[in-house]
């Protein structure tokens, strides 16, 4: 187990296949938690930092990253984040804000971890030296079934990126394996299902918010 921040800030962090609906619930949150005054500070991954966006293009759209491997990969993406947590998550949740991660350590696990077969042993060390032990207080997993999240992504006619143009199967290896990881730590992931209307999903995920 990693060390839970505990402050007057709050570490929150979105997790999920692609087509769940994370960016309008976090968008959602966002201007909900804002109207009660709090200070909200939303951070995706990879990236957040110069270097993280760096990282994020080379794993994304960079026309070499297509002859990445999975260690490489997985490599990268611990990079951004060691990053991150050290330059923006920590020195925010201390001075009081709430942080919303739009993906973190949980994405790794279940992406290059589960999908891509790499060792977990190797997956949770590099994990456990990116993050320094920093974990969110709450997980919210957007469960969608695989055939929906297929037909959200190609809806919006827009060019896929490297991650959303992965096999049917790799998609249906990620779902099973954030809800094992959802099933594995009880006490920070809350399981949402993300076929429902944008509105009731909101309401739901608000509801699990500490007062």
């Amino acid at each position: 187990m990693g060390v839970m921040i505990m402050s007057a800030g709050f570490l929150l962090s979105f997790e999920g296949s692609e087509g769940c609906g994370k960016s309008t619930q976090i968008r959602l949150l966002r201007e909900r938690l804002e109207k009660t005054g709090r200070k909200v500070e939303v951070l995706r991954e990879p990236g957040g930092t110069e270097i993280g966006e760096s990282i994020r293009h080379l794993l994304q759209h960079a026309k070499e990253g297509h002859a990445m491997t999975s260690e490489t990969e997985l490599l990268l993406f611990a990079a951004s984040r060691a990053q991150i947590v050290r330059e923006k998550i920590r020195p925010l949740v201390e001075s009081g804000a709430w942080v919303i991660l739009d993906r973190f350590l949980d994405s790794t696990t279940v992406y290059q971890g589960y999908s891509r077969g790499l060792p977990m042993d190797a997956v949770n060390a590099i994990n456990q030296f990116a993050t320094g032990g920093t974990l969110p207080q709450l997980t919210v997993l957007l469960d969608l079934d695989v055939q929906k999240a297929w037909q959200r992504i190609h809806a919006t006619g827009r060019e896929l990126d490297r991650m959303e143009s992965q096999p049917t199967e790799f998609f249906e290896k990620v779902r099973q394996g954030y809800l094992s990881l959802a099933q594995a730590e009880p006490q920070r992931f809350r399981v949402v299902d993300a076929s429902q209307s944008p509105e009731v999903v909101h309401e739901q995920i608000w509801s699990l918010l500490p007062a």
